[in-house]
C-alpha cells in the first residue's frame, strides 16, 4: 500500500476545479482522483485520473467513495449562479446543501477530511472586513444555502475546513462561465457601452490563489472557518478602471451605478471584503498582488 495521502476533487471541471487539477498535475506526492458531470474538460485530461460523478447522486457519489477510499475530498461543485438560485430553489438546495450534508456525514463515516468551499455571500455586507468569526446574514437564498452547507459541514463532519472566498476569477482552456476579470477586460477592450457598480466592495481572488489555499486546507490539521481571498479591498468600478489603467484602454462607455438601478433578482452584499490573517498566520498563505493576479488571469 503506497502511504501518500489520497485527494479526491468535486466539480472539478470548474474554475476552481481546474486549477486544483493543474496544481495537483504538477506534483507527485499525492494519488488524486478529479470528478465531474459529463466528460474531462480539462486540457491534460489524457494525463488525469477522472471518474464522471453527480454530486446529487448520492449512490453514485458514496460507490465512488468506496472505491476510491480519499483522506481528504475538496469540494467545490456548487450551484455559485446567484440570480439562478432565486429561481431554482430546488436545484439549489439539492446541490448546496444536501449533497454538501451527505458528504459530511460520509466523512465521518469513512473517516476523511472534508474541505467545503464556502462564500463572503452568507454576510449583509455591512462592514468592510469579514473575519471567521463574524455573525452571518445572508441576504439571498444562494447565500441563505451556502450558509445552510457551512451548518451541515459543522454538524456532521469531525475533520473538516470550510474556506470562504470572494469574487473569484481566472481563465482556464474550456470556461463554463465568464467571470469579473474575462468581461470588464473583453468590456473595455472592444468599446462597449457597460454600467458598473460603485457600491460594491471585495477582496477579488485569484483561482490559482485559491486552488492552494484549498491544497493547504488539505495537508492541515486544523479543524474550522478559513477566509482564502485576495488581499486588496476595492469596488467592482476601481476594478475595472484598474484593468483599464493596466491596458491603457478607455473608460468612456463605462457609466458608473448604484447597484439599486440593476434590477438583479438576488440581493448583493454591498461590503464583504475576507479579513485572510487567520490562513497567513496558520498556513502561510499569502495570495498575489491583485495587478499580478490579473496580468495571470488575462495571460500578459
Amino acid at each position: 500500500m503506497s502511504d501518500k495521502k489520497r485527494v479526491l476533487i468535486t466539480g472539478s471541471n470548474g474554475l476552481l476545479g481546474q486549477k486544483l487539477s493543474d496544481l495537483y498535475l504538477a506534483q507527485h506526492e499525492v494519488i488524486w482522483l478529479a470528478t465531474g458531470k459529463g466528460s474531462n474538460r480539462h486540457p491534460k485530461a489524457e494525463a488525469m485520473n477522472y471518474q464522471q460523478m453527480d454530486i446529487v447522486n448520492h449512490l453514485e457519489v458514496d460507490a465512488v467513495l468506496k472505491e476510491f477510499k480519499p483522506d481528504v475530498l475538496i469540494h467545490t461543485a456548487a450551484m455559485t449562479q446567484v440570480d439562478d438560485c432565486e429561481f431554482e430553489k430546488e436545484a439549489c438546495v439539492a446541490l448546496n446543501i444536501d449533497a454538501v450534508a451527505f458528504l459530511a456525514q460520509k466523512s465521518a463515516e469513512y473517516g476523511f477530511r472534508l474541505v467545503h468551499l464556502s462564500t463572503d455571500f452568507i454576510f449583509d455586507g455591512t462592514k468592510e472586513m469579514y473575519t471567521e468569526t463574524d455573525e452571518p446574514n445572508p441576504l439571498s437564498y444562494y447565500g441563505w444555502s451556502k450558509l445552510e452547507a457551512e451548518k451541515a459541514v459543522q454538524k456532521w463532519a469531525t475533520n473538516y475546513a470550510i474556506l470562504r472566498t470572494v469574487l473569484v476569477y481566472g481563465k482556464v482552456a474550456d470556461m463554463s462561465r465568464s467571470n469579473i476579470m474575462l468581461w470588464a477586460y473583453n468590456t473595455l477592450k472592444e468599446g462597449k457601452n457597460a454600467k458598473v457598480v460603485d457600491d460594491q466592495y471585495r477582496t477579488p481572488t485569484l483561482a490559482e490563489d485559491l486552488a492552494i489555499g484549498c491544497a493547504m486546507a488539505a495537508e492541515a490539521d486544523e479543524v474550522g472557518i478559513y477566509n482564502i481571498a485576495g488581499p486588496e479591498f476595492l469596488s467592482i468600478f476601481d476594478l475595472v478602471s484598474k484593468i483599464a489603467q493596466m491596458y491603457a484602454f478607455s473608460m468612456d462607455a463605462i457609466e458608473k451605478v448604484s447597484s439599486a438601478t440593476l434590477n438583479q433578482p438576488a440581493k448583493r452584499p454591498p461590503i464583504t471584503g475576507l479579513d485572510i490573517s487567520k490562513a497567513q498566520r496558520d498556513w502561510k498563505y499569502q495570495p498575489r498582488t491583485l495587478e499580478a493576479g490579473i496580468r495571470i488571469c488575462l495571460g500578459f
